[in-house]
């Protein structure tokens, strides 16, 4: 897929994010990133809360294994799933598509 990067604390996802869109899922690919869209505002860190809630809600992971780990203020963000491989975050990924 190209979408996840294996990192030494596990995987790490590339998300685009839609905040403010009419409903929250996944989109799908995005160039190297997997879209998300939230319903949540860019505000007060609304939509990263609804990120996070979401990839664990659609991924079957604890929404306590994921960080964000760059782009708190962008719609470019990094998230870390602690604990993780790349192979096995691409195959939940696969699952969820």
């Amino acid at each position: 897929m190209g979408l996840v990067d294996a990192g030494k604390d596990g995987a790490v996802l590339r998300v685009h994010v839609q905040p403010g869109a009419s409903g929250d899922g996944i989109a799908g690919a995005y160039g190297n990133s997997l879209k998300v869209r939230v319903r949540a505002p860019a505000t007060s860190g609304r939509a990263n809360e609804a990120v996070i809630t979401l990839l664990a809600k659609e991924l079957g992971v604890p929404a306590t294994a994921l960080t964000l780990t760059a782009g708190a203020s962008s719609r470019d963000k990094r998230v870390r799933f602690a604990g993780f491989s790349a192979a096995e975050l691409e195959k939940r990924l696969a699952g969820a598509l």
